[in-house]
């Protein structure tokens, strides 16, 4: 067996939930290298895979018998022409890390995206997006390293497949690949996207009349801080469902029941409802159940008071779609992972 390898690894500290399960099996990988070998030893051959970055994207409900691998390849390179900035990260870095490094640095494209959690190597499996960006609007390339047989391949723009906080890695590629480095096209000319949420309306109360991308980082900071309890003093995933999208006609039978329901279209004859207004308009807004239940600021966003288990979050989470379901007619997704 593998040096990396540990046994019976609690993953208490691994998942932003705090839920307090194990692996069988655990290796911290911080190099290709390490990675493409423990693909190719025969204890991955024949245990189930599990592939972590922060976890922060994951609730458990039980043990996994199986491997867990926790990817933390670091390393930061940049690469400049005269308009553009290529930047790529290793799948382990922090993404607030990559965030703060492209603004301090005065690379434009990131800054709507600053503090959400997680590491690089997952947000093109997501397709992260906040505050009127997503992942896709300023990726480039990234390289993975095929589980079967540890070969490399790298994906362009096209082969990711983007869509609403979803990829090929989360459909015909899902547990295929995993991403080793993320290349981000940014720009040294800033395009800022201020219109979504709150961004503008906080710059206009700091009288910042020509904001920066580090100005725009700030406020978006501030709200999600605002908005979101932080992990590492309440166990949480941050936004736990989807915002829902619907088609003309459930979005025009709901605004007539419902005038206030906050919107905002989302292609030709498709819109997507706000699902944090949606459950708060149900009374889930700051209710504790047992030792799970909502944040007090953000209806979204489902929190561990402690000793909550993945499966009494798990069970609250179905509470709230069914109840959604009932009153709006609208089917809430997670975001979040379920295992």
């Amino acid at each position: 067996m593998s040096p990396l390898l540990e046994e019976n690894v609690s993953l208490k500290s691994f998942n932003t939930f705090g839920i307090d399960v194990s692996a069988s099996l655990f290796a911290n990988v911080a190099t290709e290298t390490a990675l493409r070998e423990i693909l190719q030893s025969d204890v991955s051959k024949s245990k189930p895979l599990l592939v972590l970055g922060g976890g922060s994207n994951i609730l458990f409900t039980r043990d996994f018998a199986g491997l867990v691998l926790k990817i933390s390849i670091p390393g930061i390179e940049v690469f400049e022409t005269e308009n553009e900035v290529f930047v790529t990260a290793g799948a382990g870095i922090v993404w607030n890390d990559l965030v703060m490094f492209a603004v301090q640095q005065g690379y434009a494209g990131l800054e709507n995206l600053s503090l959400i959690p997680g590491t690089v190597g997952a947000s093109p499996v997501q397709n992260i997006g906040a505050y009127g960006v997503e992942l896709k609007d300023v990726f480039y390339t990234c390289q993975a390293l095929a589980i079967a047989d540890g070969s490399s391949r790298t994906f362009s723009l096209a082969d990711c497949q983007f869509g609403y906080r979803d990829s090929v890695f989360k459909r015909e590629l899902k547990g295929k690949y995993i991403i080793t480095t993320v290349t981000f096209k940014l720009s040294k000319n800033p395009n800022l996207n201020v219109q979504y949420g709150a961004i503008q309306a906080e710059l206009d109360k700091r009288q910042i009349a020509d904001p920066g991308i580090a100005d725009i980082s700030k406020v978006v900071s501030e709200i999600r801080v605002s908005k979101l309890p932080d992990p590492a003093t309440i166990g949480n995933a941050g936004s736990f469902f989807k915002n829902p999208i619907v088609d003309r006609q459930t979005y025009e039978r709901v605004k007539a029941e419902f005038p206030e329901a906050v919107s905002f279209p989302a292609g030709v004859d498709s819109f997507k409802f706000a699902a944090g207004w949606l459950i708060e308009q149900c009374g889930f807004k700051g209710m504790v159940a047992g030792e799970t239940g909502t944040w007090k600021n953000q209806a979204l966003v489902l929190v561990n008071h402690g000793r909550a288990t993945g499966a009494e979050v798990y069970s609250f989470s179905e509470r709230i779609i069914e109840t959604v379901a009932s009153k709006f007619g609208i089917l809430l997704e997670r975001e979040v992972n379920i295992l």
